[in-house]
């Protein structure tokens, strides 16, 4: 089949669980007005201090990745502003582990890292978040952050439902709700065909491949299919949800030549082993939910003081100071070193 609306929606969307975990867990960072301004420190975070130097090179060895040089390029200040912050989170995530006596091992991280993966090209994927201003180092780090507050929550007594019996009882509740549609259908040239097409499978559902190889094309398919029911395409999820098990009809789709033969199979409900990962994730994902406030609570008693060189704290998060900036460094006793873009 040619371009077009319908088209579009035979295609599987798959999320990027790795990229779309970069969001989660985020600390808000507590600022706190002060004297600190050496100019040779870009932040401090409690007693640590985070050189202008140690900034400039992971800002630096990020950019080594083209994509994620040409997603910085024109946005540099921006940029420098981003990866503080990330440094930030992490001597905060630091003290976090330090305060629960939790650790996670690079071995750990390379291991879930691989999980979140599921199959997929790892270089793809970074290079994905590379084109998102994300790099590798970001996606690793974020990953051990995840798994910190993990750890924590099941020390902590925050992690229930990971069980082999919880998970079982999971799955159990909500089976009814993770059928999965066997879905089929066929570009006949007209009516005609349609009828005929349809008499035959209502008599016979066995007999789709024979009739799906009579009428070979992008808009059939081949062979029945086993899909979720959000991933039936919009023009038939009506007649989809509202057919009987093992049964056919055919409709008119706007822009597409002919008519289309759907047959819709029995339900198939997907084994316990195959949507554990799913389940395990809800679990984590409510004990993730009560870590991030042990995340909060740590922190808000840590100073986070910004060199006003490379922002202020607003929200949570470092953002652009109000000018001013040089004077300030310059009446501190020296002068700034230059952030990446100026």
């Amino acid at each position: 089949m040619g371009p077009g609306p319908f088209c579009g929606t035979l295609r599987t969307v798959q999320t990027r669980r790795l990229t779309a975990s970069l969001a989660v867990g985020l600390v808000a960072l507590a600022g706190v007005a002060g004297c600190r301004t050496d100019p040779g420190v870009a932040a401090y975070v409690g007693d640590e201090e985070l050189t202008v130097g140690e900034l400039q090179t992971a800002v630096d060895t990020r950019l080594e990745d083209p994509a994620l040089a040409e997603a910085a390029t024109g946005r540099e200040e921006e940029f420098t502003r981003l990866v503080l912050n990330r440094l930030v989170q992490a001597e905060l995530y630091d003290r976090f582990a330090q305060r629960y006596g939790v650790t996670v091992d690079d071995g750990d991280v390379r291991a879930r890292i691989d999980e979140l993966l599921a199959g997929e090209d790892p270089e793809a994927v970074y290079a994905q978040a590379a084109a998102q201003g994300v790099a590798r180092a970001d996606v690793v780090e974020t990953v051990r952050q995840q798994l910190l507050r993990q750890r924590v929550a099941e020390s902590q007594g925050l992690a229930p439902g990971l069980s082999e019996q919880e998970l079982r009882a999971a799955y159990e509740e909500q089976a009814p709700s993770l059928a999965q549609v066997r879905l089929g259908y066929v570009n006949v040239p007209d009516q005609a065909a349609a009828d005929a097409a349809v008499a035959a499978l209502q008599a016979d559902p066995g007999a789709y491949p024979a009739i799906a190889a009579q009428f070979p094309g992008d808009t059939t398919l081949p062979e029945v299919t086993t899909r979720a029911p959000d991933q039936v395409p919009a023009p038939l999820a009506d007649v989809v949800a509202s057919a009987a098990p093992n049964s056919a009809t055919s409709l008119t789709v706007p822009d597409l030549p002919g008519v289309l033969v759907v047959f819709v199979g029995e339900p198939a409900v997907p084994g316990f082993e195959e949507v554990r990962p799913e389940l395990e994730e809800s679990a984590r994902a409510g004990a993730d939910a009560a870590a991030q406030q042990l995340v909060a609570d740590v922190t808000a008693d840590i100073d986070v003081t910004v060199n006003p060189r490379f922002g202020v704290i607003e929200d949570g998060s470092i953002v652009p100071a109000d000018g001013g900036v040089v004077d300030i460094l310059e009446e501190a006793g020296g002068t700034a070193p230059a952030a990446a873009g100026d």
